[in-house]
């Protein structure tokens, strides 16, 4: 089992360093204590590019102030790529964030996982769960415990609705999803926006998964626009129609625990208004 299987509340993460930050991560984890929000996100969306020195600042960081932490994979990832060297580097790219996040003390990856290419759900499906066969053998392997972590996606072109990754998760120990309300709201073009959609998330996780998804959970949010066809781009809350006050009434009457981190354009101030919403309820 991960090394932190279970949580006491739900924590409010930034995705990357909050946009006031100069350079810096202790500038950003600064300004996250400042702000009396709970950690980061790390973004290694261009590749996994840290130091070891910045690897033991951030560690020490992490352990001084109690943070969490998540990381999230490089974009270039597609397990379904039609040529096999694609692959290969897509399932090194997820090891690779691995094992920065065991470095750091993050609990948590994530990824996007896969585009159909044109193939069928379940050739997709099949590929992806062989290149999840490799990257889980290889973190055990190398004794790294993070949760691997398939985001859902925000177009139909993505492998990744909600219940491809529930079913993904079923196969691994390891493996569990990291649920992106916006994407969900935006790959359905306007769907999984009410209380009762939220809710029928949370419980589908926890009748499928069991209550250590809903005890470790990882997710994102942000406000977002999109069209037919899915996403288009992320907004900051109040920009959209994303329905974030219900949602977050979904977690509390879940008891959803563990890391949602926001992804809207001006981070920060988006995390803090969602961390003050939920504690206000």
């Amino acid at each position: 089992m991960p090394r932190i299987f279970e949580f006491d509340k739900l924590n409010f993460l930034t995705a990357g360093m909050p946009r006031a930050t100069k350079g810096s991560y202790k500038e950003a984890f600064d300004i996250i204590k400042s702000m009396e929000l709970d950690g980061m996100e790390i973004e290694f969306v261009h590749g996994v590019k840290m130091s070891d020195a910045t690897r033991a600042l951030v560690k020490e960081i992490r352990e001084n102030e109690n943070f969490i932490l998540t990381a999230h994979c490089p974009f270039y990832i597609n397990l379904n790529a039609q040529e096999e060297e694609k692959v290969l580097a897509s399932v090194n790219r997820v090891i690779e964030t691995a094992r920065a996040a065991q470095d750091v003390g993050a609990f948590s990856i994530t990824y996007h996982a896969a585009y159909y290419m044109g193939g069928d759900k379940e050739t997709v499906y099949a590929q992806v769960k062989k290149c999840n066969d490799l990257i889980n053998t290889a973190l055990a392997n190398e004794g790294i415990e993070v949760w691997v972590r398939p985001e859902t996606t925000g177009k139909a072109t993505q492998w990744g609705d909600l219940d491809e990754v529930i079913r993904l998760s079923k196969e691994f120990d390891m493996v569990l999803p990291c649920i992106d309300f916006s994407h969900l709201h935006a790959r359905s073009a306007g769907e999984y926006n009410t209380y009762d959609e939220f809710s029928m998330i949370f419980e589908k996780i926890g009748n499928e998964l069991g209550e250590k998804a809903l005890k470790a959970f990882h997710g994102h949010l942000a406000g977002i626009q999109y069209t037919a066809k899915g996403e288009r781009c992320h907004l900051n809350l109040e920009e959209s129609d994303m329905n974030y006050k219900d949602l977050l009434r979904a977690f509390k009457a879940f008891d959803v625990r563990g890391a949602l981190t926001c992804e809207s354009p001006n981070i920060e101030i988006d995390t803090k208004i969602l961390k003050e919403y939920f504690y206000s309820l």
